[in-house]
């Protein structure tokens, strides 16, 4: 049996031989009693090769059970197998071929579905980050305890969880491929989250490689080509600033609207016809 197990799966289950973390060959469950996990590292389902992996199924049938572990009830919860799963449903089918094994704790059963995940088919690097802050965070595990259990080196997992500091656009591309992870890692080099985002487009919109990125970013870094985003809030500031001194002159609200030139309008708020007219009349006076 332990030939069919998926290569992640398998190492465990070889560091964990107890009668407590046994596993079995459950043969064919009932669809309905299946349930996913709410956990599942992958977030993000190719629709073609999800569709590549319907007609598989559909010619060859379920080559490789999933596993799953029992539950109350008499359901099953997903650990590894979400997208023959889904195929099974989409399909129509009303049993799938299962692994069911016994686990000590809610972070095994993470550990094992980010395993499945990252050895059979490779996470997105923005799902495998999520993943291990979740055995991080929620299980308290150290990132030495998460690289020895997933096969990786303690510098890798650093790197890979440094990805979660990116602002929401760039782990967007990032979880879409519009960038790769040498991107996402030279765009960690840039201090301040405005300017990574400058950078971000800029890539995107070059279709520059990650090297030709790397030379875009230490120009940025080293010659100050761009203008720091601290200047420029810092110049919106004092204009505001500055707006704010007419207040209790016109004795009504001044507000400021800039754009992405750093030009803008100024805005004079009266309540009243009689009011504007009286603000008009201090201005024209201060001429």
């Amino acid at each position: 049996m332990g030939k069919v197990l998926g290569k992640g799966l398998e190492a465990i289950i070889k560091t964990n031989n107890t009668e407590e973390n046994s596993r079995y060959l459950q043969g064919q469950i009932d669809i309905n009693k299946i349930i996913p996990n709410e956990n599942q590292p992958r977030q993000l389902f190719d629709d073609d090769k999800m569709k590549e992996l319907i007609q598989s199924i559909k010619k060859n049938g379920i080559l490789q059970p999933i596993t799953v572990r029992e539950m109350a009830n008499q359901t099953y919860q997903i650990i590894a197998g979400e997208r023959r799963y889904r195929a099974a449903i989409e399909l129509g089918l009303k049993w799938i071929p299962a692994y069911t094994i016994t686990l000590n704790d809610e972070s095994e059963l993470m550990e094992y579905a980010l395993i499945e995940n990252i050895q059979r088919v490779n996470l997105n690097p923005i799902e495998e980050a999520e993943g291990y802050a979740i055995l991080r965070g929620k299980y308290n595990l150290s990132q030495q305890e998460i690289a020895t259990k997933v096969s990786k080196s303690r510098s890798e997992i650093s790197n890979k969880m440094r990805l979660l500091k990116l602002p929401p656009i760039i782990k967007k591309g990032l979880r879409k491929n519009n960038i790769t992870y040498g991107h996402a890692r030279a765009l960690l080099m840039i201090s301040h989250s405005t300017d990574m985002v400058r950078i971000y487009h800029q890539i995107i919109k070059n279709n520059l490689s990650v090297r030709e990125s790397e030379t875009l970013i230490k120009k940025f870094k080293n010659i100050q080509k761009f203008i720091p985003p601290t200047i420029i809030s810092q110049e919106k500031q004092e204009m505001e600033e500055s707006a704010e001194t007419l207040n209790p002159y016109l004795k009504t609200k001044i507000s400021t609207k800039f754009n992405k030139k750093n030009g803008g309008s100024l805005n004079i708020h009266f309540s009243s016809l009689k009011e504007l007219v009286r603000i008009i009349k201090k201005i024209k006076n201060e001429q």
